[in-house]
């Protein structure tokens, strides 16, 4: 529920400031290597198999990088991406587009 409140409120406050020129975008990455799900209490073998499921769940095979995300960033934040506002970017690996058990 939440994750779809910030998709909403992406669109329309890109909305409300488009004419003040302001641009505002969301990412939606999917399962990232970073230290959160060991600080969330995965041991290491809880975590080599989440990471392990990653091969089914996301369509790339495999959990994203922190520099993947980095880089989606900084590219909406460019004036590469002058035209784009309002967009949720998945950055996932596949995974929006897949139906993971």
């Amino acid at each position: 529920m939440s994750k779809s409140a910030i998709d909403q409120f992406t669109r329309c406050i890109a909305l409300e400031l488009a004419s003040k020129q302001v641009r505002v975008n969301s990412v939606c990455p999917g399962v990232i290597i970073t230290e959160v799900h060991r600080r969330a209490g995965l041991d290491e073998e809880q975590y080599a198999q989440f990471l392990a499921k990653c091969k089914q769940t996301h369509a790339l095979g495999r959990p994203g990088e922190v520099e993947e995300v980095a880089h989606s960033i900084a590219f909406l934040a460019s004036d590469a991406a002058s035209f784009i506002t309002g967009v949720n970017l998945p950055v996932d690996g596949g995974r929006h587009a897949m139906c993971p058990r």
